[in-house]
C-alpha cells in the first residue's frame, strides 16, 4: 500500500497538467500513489478521510486555496493526522504564496517529499477551518460572483470586475469584538480575519502576521467610493495598509462580529451563505505543512 495520496481538482491546472505529476512521482519512487480526482473542491475531504483510512503518511493536495482548504478543514477535525503538501494549480494559491511553495511541479513535489514539515495555526469561522482569510462583506460578494467561468475565463482580473459590480452593495453596520474588546461599531464595506499576512490579491495586508502566534488578524475597511477604495488598495501595495484612513487593524484569539443584516460570508477564497453573525477562533498548531527548507518566509521560528 503506498505511503502517498494525491487529492487533484480535475480542472486546476499548471505546467504539464496531472500527466506530468504522475511522471514526477513515478520518477520519484510513488508510482503506487493513492490518487484521488474530484471535480469540486467539496469533494476533498471525503477523499481526505479515505486516505487517512488507508494509513498514509503524506497527502498531496493539488488545486486552488478552495481545495486546499477544504482539505485542511477535514484533516484538522481528525485525531490522526499526516503532513499536507500543496500542489499550487488554482488562480491565487495564497497560502501557497505565503509559504513559499514553488509554482513548478517537479520543485513542489520535492518540496512535498523532503521539505521540512511544520505545525501551523489555522482558524475557524462558525466551526469551519481556513488557513489564509475569512471574512464578509465587499471580498465576500467579489468571491462569490466570480466563482465559476468568470474566473476560469478572467484569472484575478474576475475579482476587480466583481468588486467594482458591488462596491454600492456592500456597506453594512457591523459590531466587531476582539477578545471580548470592542474594536469597531459602525458602518464598514468589509471586515476581513488573517490567518497570514498576504490575503487579497497577494497584498500584505497584516504586517507582521505568523503562522505560530496562536492569534487571528482582524481588518475592518470602511472605504465605500471608488475613490476611496483607490487610495486604501494603494496604500496596501506600496506595503503600508495600516496609514490608511479606511483600515483598522487588531489581532486576538477571539474574533466576534455581529451585522445588523445578513451578508455573504468566505474562507480562503470559497464564498459561504449568508450570515448576520461571525464567530472566529484561532486553532493553534492545528495541521502539519510541507514547506521549502531554509525558506524565511517570516510566519515561522527560523530557529525551529
Amino acid at each position: 500500500m503506498s505511503n502517498v495520496a494525491v487529492i487533484a481538482h480535475s480542472k486546476k491546472s499548471m505546467e504539464g497538467g496531472l500527466g506530468q505529476l504522475r511522471d514526477v512521482l513515478d520518477e520519484s519512487g510513488h508510482a503506487d500513489a493513492l490518487w484521488y480526482e474530484v471535480a469540486k473542491s467539496k469533494q476533498a475531504p471525503d477523499c481526505v478521510r479515505e486516505a487517512l483510512g488507508k494509513g498514509i503518511d503524506l497527502l498531496m493536495v493539488w488545486g486552488g486555496d478552495g481545495s486546499v482548504q477544504r482539505s485542511i478543514d477535514a484533516m484538522a477535525r481528525e485525531k490522526e493526522q499526516v503532513p499536507l503538501a500543496i500542489l499550487p494549480a488554482g488562480t491565487a494559491n495564497l497560502l501557497a504564496l505565503n509559504l513559499g511553495i514553488p509554482t513548478t511541479i517537479p520543485e513542489a513535489v520535492d518540496v512535498a517529499l523532503n521539505g521540512e514539515r511544520k505545525r501551523m495555526d489555522t482558524a475557524t469561522l462558525n466551526g469551519e477551518h481556513f488557513a489564509v482569510m475569512a471574512g464578509a462583506g465587499l471580498d465576500a460578494l467579489m468571491i462569490r460572483d466570480a466563482d465559476g467561468t468568470l474566473k476560469d475565463r478572467l484569472g484575478r482580473a474576475a475579482y476587480l470586475f466583481t468588486g467594482a459590480r458591488n462596491l454600492r452593495s456592500s456597506p453594512v453596520h457591523a459590531k466587531v469584538k476582539v477578545d471580548g474588546r470592542l474594536m469597531h461599531d459602525d458602518v464598514i464595506t468589509c471586515v476581513l480575519m488573517g490567518n497570514v499576512g498576504k490575503v487579497l490579491g497577494g497584498l500584505e495586508l497584516f504586517e507582521g502576521s505568523r503562522l505560530d502566534d496562536g492569534l487571528v488578524e482582524v481588518g475592518v475597511v470602511t472605504a465605500q467610493s471608488a475613490t476611496q477604495w483607490a487610495r486604501t488598495i494603494g496604500r496596501a501595495v506600496v506595503g503600508k495598509p495600516q496609514d490608511s484612513p479606511f483600515i483598522t487593524t487588531s489581532r486576538g484569539a477571539k474574533v466576534t462580529v455581529e451585522l445588523d443584516r445578513a451578508v455573504v460570508c468566505e474562507l480562503d477564497g470559497g464564498a459561504r451563505d449568508e450570515v448576520t453573525r461571525l464567530k472566529i477562533r484561532s486553532r493553534p498548531g492545528s495541521v502539519e505543512m510541507c514547506v521549502p527548507r531554509g525558506e524565511d518566509t517570516g510566519l515561522f521560528p527560523t530557529s525551529s
